[in-house]
């Protein structure tokens, strides 16, 4: 073994077990530096285009994570405010539920008890808002970490590509170029694409919760946006609460109109017109597998998990059409 690809593979091995004693650190922080990484990949195209126009890299840098810092605060501040603001009013909506609702099958009568469950929504919505108000201060710390994180990548973001292919053979380079332009791809769908959407499922849920006659739309239109970022799930989930509400305090034509006008208009308009504007060829990635991503990372890591689950279906994908690629060339 030459010395040359004896200290690269000695530079590899340092390089993960570094990662590995980061990771374990920093792990109550390792979330916000994960969401830093990726929004960092998102923003690199604009810190690019800025120095291009002439701009010093560090001011070019510093816009760039500025952009980041108050498109977090724009998008997040007002739903946690809403949610926590306006938990009082969805308490009161589930108060309004009847304790008990009969129900009619094949001539018996069985009774399902809503007060059980009225009271666990409760007691979680109350809980929320009390670990809001006392996590204040580490959210934060958690945000002014963000943003440094955000800055020092783009200040050198050539440096982890740089490492990458000085530590990867050079046969295997197209290899780190494809997974580089996948999770490039991924990113730009799951940050771009999915908070655009959001964006524009506000007004049109406002006005469709409006004219059907709902109180505080603005908290649903809220929601609604909020669950935009839920992969096949979306604002239908939605739709479909608010019909089974009207339907249990006796509303069935605006459960109805809701559960029509819901999943079209609020759920799929959006989606239809910003989507194909938006879309990346590098960003493609099935709906099943996004959504096996999306819950899977959720339920194993937890909230990091809404960009960590899809982006690593994504790699794993990629690194199947490799293969693929390898073994057609070899049938050759």
């Amino acid at each position: 073994m030459s010395s040359l690809r004896r200290r690269r593979h000695v530079l590899a091995g340092l390089f993960v077990a570094t990662g590995v004693l980061a990771a374990a650190v920093l792990w109550d922080v390792l979330g916000t530096v994960f969401f830093a990484i990726t929004v960092a990949y998102v923003l690199y195209p604009v810190r690019k285009r800025l120095v291009e126009r002439g701009l010093p890299r560090r001011v070019a840098s510093a816009i760039a994570t500025t952009v980041a810092f108050l498109a977090v605060v724009v998008l997040l501040a007002p739903i946690a405010a809403t949610l926590f603001q306006r938990r009082g009013t969805v308490v009161a909506l589930l108060n309004d539920l009847p304790a008990e609702l009969p129900v009619e099958l094949f001539g018996f009568v069985v009774t399902i008890d809503i007060g059980s469950v009225v009271e666990a929504a409760t007691a979680l919505l109350r809980s929320f808002a009390i670990s809001v108000a006392a996590d204040a201060i580490f959210i934060a710390l958690q945000l002014a970490l963000f943003v440094l994180v955000l800055y020092g990548l783009l200040l050198r973001p050539q440096a982890v590509g740089e490492a990458a292919f000085r530590i990867t053979p050079p046969p295997y380079h197209d290899v780190v170029e494809r997974l580089h332009e996948r999770i490039s791809g991924t990113l730009y769908a799951l940050y771009v694409i999915q908070a655009a959407t959001a964006v524009v499922t506000f007004p049109i849920a406002l006005a469709v919760f409006y004219l059907l006659g709902y109180p505080d739309v603005f908290e649903l239109a809220v929601v609604a946006s909020i669950l935009q970022f839920f992969p096949i799930v979306g604002p239908g989930v939605l739709a479909v609460g608010l019909a089974g509400y009207d339907l249990l305090i006796g509303m069935p034509q605006r459960a109805i109109g809701v559960i029509v006008l819901g999943p079209i208009l609020v759920g799929l308009l959006p989606d239809v017109l910003l989507r194909p504007r938006l879309a990346s060829s590098h960003a493609h990635l099935p709906a099943s597998l996004y959504f096996v991503g999306f819950v899977g990372g959720v339920l194993t890591v937890g909230f990091i998990g809404i960009i960590a689950g899809p982006l690593v279906v994504a790699v794993l994908v990629e690194v199947v059409d490799l293969l693929g690629e390898r073994e057609s060339m070899g049938t050759e």
